[in-house]
């Protein structure tokens, strides 16, 4: 089982989350950019950009912020936060 965890955040407040499972047999990439996919389409936001500071946050820590510099369309939040809660191993 393979999930993520994405929030929504705003003045340290959580205003939505959604939790996205996939049990396919597919690299951990695929799985992470078709969750992020799956997220931007429930949340009705544009796919963030992944600048070298996302890409270095994820790969040590598994989670990342996206803030405004991230999305080409305005944001009513601070951040989305992308984390991954559950892997196999």
């Amino acid at each position: 089982m393979f999930r993520i965890w994405a929030k929504e955040i705003k003045d340290n407040h959580l205003l939505r989350d959604i939790t996205i499972a996939n049990e396919k047999n597919d690299t951990r990439t695929h799985k992470i950019f078709a969750a992020i996919t799956e997220i931007c389409k429930d949340f009705d936001l544009s796919e963030p950009i992944w600048l070298e500071s996302n890409i270095n946050d994820f790969k040590k820590n598994s989670k990342v912020r996206f803030y405004q510099d991230s999305f080409i369309d305005k944001i009513e939040f601070d951040y989305l936060e992308v984390h991954v809660i559950e892997e196999d191993d």
